[in-house]
């Protein structure tokens, strides 16, 4: 184990304690493998899982391992109107899992997002049974403070150059807190607590993963 990695699982320990007294639970992986091992041994094979948009769902593999599962899944993307996107999107909010990951999350246990068009973060906030968030170690922040200058600066940047958005900070690389028809920056949502314990489970990974 590197410097790094040591001192990213003694992190861990903290967050996961922190994530516990906000009603949320909190797994520590020491890498992508062990996550998708952990998952294909834990999710039902019957399972409808549903995802949000997040490069760390497909770094970590476990976008492959959902396709070849044998679960049932609700991909909106696979849509070919706006009413059929509608009609999935109503669907993944009954679903039994939901993937996704944060922006940023802090020492104390906070999860911090931001979306566009706001499907993510309200799946997050209600809906799915179980809301699964993957994590790399370079998603840590120390408070609020920092969550939201990362996720403004590096996430967002990062994103809007993925989906060849054309907003400001595509063209320099940091929030210009624009309200461009392609920003992607319309909703913010500080999870502080969850009201249904162990709804959300957040999955901390000791790599760099997604923006």
């Amino acid at each position: 184990m590197t410097p790094k990695e040591s001192a990213f699982a003694a992190l861990a320990e903290g967050i996961i304690k922190n994530l516990e007294k906000r009603g949320m639970e909190g797994h520590y992986f020491a890498d992508s493998a062990s996550l998708c091992s952990y998952l294909k041994e834990t999710l039902p094979k019957n399972a409808v899982i549903s995802w949000g948009g997040s490069e760390s769902i497909k770094e970590s593999g476990v976008m492959d391992l959902l396709h070849t599962g044998g679960y049932s899944l609700i991909d909106r993307a696979s849509a070919k109107s706006p009413q059929e996107a509608r009609e999935l999107f109503a669907r993944t909010v009954l679903s039994d899992y939901y993937f996704m990951s944060a922006n940023a999350i802090t020492m104390d246990g906070e999860l911090i997002n931001i979306d566009g068009n706001g499907n993510r973060v309200a799946c997050l906030v209600q809906g799915p049974a179980h809301v699964c968030l993957i994590v790399g170690r370079n998603k840590v922040s120390a408070g609020l403070e920092d969550g939201m200058l990362r996720a403004r600066n590096i996430a967002a940047p990062a994103n809007t150059a993925r989906l060849n958005k054309k907003t400001p900070c595509q063209a320099t690389g940091r929030c210009g807190d624009c309200l461009s028809p392609d920003c992607i920056c319309s909703h913010t949502v500080i999870t502080r607590h969850s009201s249904h314990p162990g709804r959300i489970q957040v999955y901390l990974i000791n790599e760099e993963l997604g923006y």
